[in-house]
């Protein structure tokens, strides 16, 4: 079994887009709670990942006007410490009025090139008005 590596780095996102899940005919339904949205991100990477865009999706549950949790799958092509390839992350984070707190693990039997049996898990927080996140990420290759 190989030994996992820690590695960390920092990411900025863009081009967020979010849109309510449910009945358009309903415009409350838009800031009521709880209510449910679909979000679509992308993300760059830098650091022990190197990734200059990522594609990422989410359902958003809101439980308040700014609390809630969320879940998502992020496509991440490049690399993890010089090796090159693609994985992806299975995310599930929380978030309130002052940010966002996530985990997130690679999917089993998704890495490909150099990253081929990549397996990890790792995380970050994000603090609103932040221009980037600082993440950890824990990984082993084989």
């Amino acid at each position: 079994m190989p030994t996992p590596v820690e590695t960390g780095g920092r990411f900025t996102f863009a081009n967020w887009e979010e849109s309510p899940v449910g009945s358009a005919a309903e415009p409350a339904a838009a800031t009521a709670v709880p209510r449910l949205a679909h979000a679509r991100v992308n993300n760059a990477f830098t650091g022990g990942i190197e990734a200059s865009e990522t594609a990422c999706d989410y359902t958003i549950a809101y439980t308040g006007e700014n609390t809630g949790s969320y879940s998502g799958m992020e496509l991440v092509a490049g690399s993890v410490d010089g090796r090159k390839g693609s994985f992806v992350l299975e995310e599930r984070g929380s978030f309130d009025a002052g940010g966002t707190v996530c985990r997130f693990e690679v999917l089993p039997g998704s890495g490909t090139g150099e990253l081929a049996g990549l397996t990890g898990s790792g995380g970050f927080t994000y603090r609103h008005g932040d221009t980037s996140v600082e993440y950890m990420f824990t990984y082993a290759v084989g």
